[in-house]
């Protein structure tokens, strides 16, 4: 096995500037609304805990951490692939999408759009970078309806999970709190980041973590195996 390094990184950290790539073979995002709905009631929970009225925000740097869970990726050349943890980053480029919307207008918005996409000669290139989904994830952001008719099942959970988070987001967090909420968000939030330098590396931790949310079936593992021989 060749070096593998695990370091905690905030949202910020893992987000700010990254690129990550999500391979052919791998599942669809699958999130349903009980996962989302977890995920959404966790955070602003934890949050809750700390949170006072009379707070200002650089309170927020004395809150407690929240631990999100890890991820696992394989370094390929210059690419950074995505091989344990999609549903999760899917969903908190989700909640950061929503995050952004919801904060347009306000003179103290915390800007979350670094973490979202880079900009290059004028066009958008979504951090999390997979071709099928970014005019989806282009509507979103722009606060717009999409039409998910024949789309595939990643592109219908988008948008389906998207609308989620608005029905389940704390109505107490939509006016003072917000940029609170978002700086703690993203300072205060951490997760795991392992990175691989060879795939057999990186498949043989992910066989040995559990995912949080849908776990991998046996067929899931079995298609990751034979895309990667057959690339």
């Amino acid at each position: 096995m060749k070096e593998i390094q695990g370091k905690t990184r905030t949202v910020r950290e893992l987000l700010g500037g990254a690129k990550y790539g999500i391979d052919y073979y791998q599942r669809e995002y699958k999130w349903q609304p009980k996962q989302i709905a977890e995920l959404v009631d966790d955070l602003t929970g934890r949050f809750l805990d700390d949170y006072a009225p009379q707070d200002q925000r650089k309170d927020v740097a004395k809150y407690g951490h929240y631990f999100l869970g890890s991820i696992i990726i394989s370094q390929q050349d210059n690419e950074r692939m995505v091989v344990d943890g999609q549903q999760r980053l899917t969903s908190l480029t989700l909640l950061l999408i929503y995050l952004h919307n919801l904060q347009r207008g306000r003179e103290d918005a915390e800007p979350v759009e670094d973490l979202i996409f880079s900009k290059k000669f004028g066009e958008r290139s979504f951090n999390l970078n997979v071709p099928d989904r970014n005019d989806c994830m282009e509507a979103l952001f722009e606060g717009k309806s999409y039409d998910t008719t024949d789309k595939v099942e990643s592109v219908v959970n988008l948008v389906g999970r998207y609308q989620d988070i608005d029905e389940v987001f704390p109505e107490e967090l939509r006016e003072k709190p917000l940029p609170y909420f978002v700086d703690w968000l993203l300072e205060k939030v951490n997760l795991v980041e392992i990175t691989a330098y060879a795939d057999e590396d990186a498949y043989t931790i992910f066989e040995t973590m559990n995912d949080r949310g849908l776990s991998l079936s046996a067929t899931d593992m079995l298609k990751a195996r034979l895309g990667k021989l057959c690339a």
